[in-house]
């Protein structure tokens, strides 16, 4: 039997993580937005996150969440393992250095 692997329901449209959306670029000044699948919310929270099978236990990935989506979206990540912490976004840009 085949096990069918179901895909994360993100996809990387924000800063200060990756800079492209389906190859268009993203606007470096404009705010992050949720990571939910067709969410274009403004992010107020960060779920930082590794999967150690793969990561050093000091690397940390990073999905931006709207308030609407972060309970949903961290249920993801702490079913699996991954979840390491939520922060607020301003929080995590100033840790980061990159501002909002």
């Amino acid at each position: 039997m085949t096990r069918c692997r179901a895909a994360p329901p993100v996809a990387a449209r924000h800063r200060p993580f990756p800079t492209t959306e389906g190859g268009a670029s993203v606007r470096a000044d404009e705010p992050p937005i949720c990571s939910a699948k067709g969410c274009r919310a403004e992010a107020v929270w960060v779920l930082a996150w590794n999967n150690p099978k793969l990561h050093t236990p000091d690397r940390r990935k990073a999905w931006a969440t709207c308030e609407q989506h972060r309970e949903q979206l961290a249920q993801f990540l702490q079913m699996r393992g991954f979840l390491r912490e939520t922060v607020p976004l301003d929080q995590w840009d100033a840790e980061q250095g990159t501002g909002s």
